[in-house]
């Protein structure tokens, strides 16, 4: 358990790099964090982190640039689709590839994560592929058993959902005064994990 006595500071540009990444830092936090040391505010949670960290390290110092994914020459925002189109990894989810996927699949079709996350992991694939993966996603909402994944960075809604799958009788406010609780704690990699005490020291 960590200690409950440390609360997470104010940011600092004088805070060592090693105390920076004790703590969990909402996204917008991280973006002043990032103007006030004159470095870039776009990219990923992950990459504001990175960036931050590299700066309270290296001050003066520019950090190194991210290598550029190559893109592949097909065109998702204009070019005509058709269910032998293949996926490639530069794949967009535009008005044109989601007008697609609406006239071929109906006024049922939407464009969630996980289907998302499948046609990226599916490069080589076929659109037509992508249809029928689709229709084995919908399929999988009538399982009562049936969750969706949390993508790793989605640090919130992990936490809430550890904390009530390990305490069926806490309500959904009270997994988030835990959250709000534990926040503010040391964490490690900047990740905020459910522990049991967590429900005792916040909702009692």
């Amino acid at each position: 358990m960590t200690d409950s006595a440390e609360i997470r500071p104010e940011m600092d540009a004088t805070m060592t790099a090693d105390a920076f990444e004790r703590w969990y830092w909402p996204v917008d936090a991280l973006k002043a964090f990032c103007a006030g040391l004159g470095v870039s505010e776009a990219g990923s949670k992950a990459e504001l982190r990175a960036r931050v960290t590299f700066a309270l390290r290296h001050p003066g110092e520019a950090p190194p640039k991210a290598a550029r994914k190559k893109r592949g020459g097909f065109n998702w925002a204009k070019e005509a689709l058709t269910r032998e189109t293949v996926i490639d990894d530069a794949v967009s989810f535009g008005p044109n590839v989601r007008g697609f996927f609406k006239a071929e699949i109906g006024k049922a079709f939407v464009c969630h994560g996980d289907f998302m996350d499948w046609m990226r992991s599916n490069a080589g694939a076929t659109l037509g592929d992508a249809i029928a993966a689709w229709h084995v996603l919908e399929e999988r909402k009538a399982d009562p058993a049936f969750r969706r994944e949390i993508a790793a960075c989605n640090n919130y809604l992990q936490y809430l959902r550890d904390a009530m799958d390990r305490h069926p009788g806490l309500s959904l406010e009270a997994a988030k005064m835990c959250w709000d609780y534990k926040k503010v704690r040391p964490a490690v990699d900047g990740m905020v994990v459910f522990e049991d005490a967590d429900v005792v020291a916040a909702v009692g």
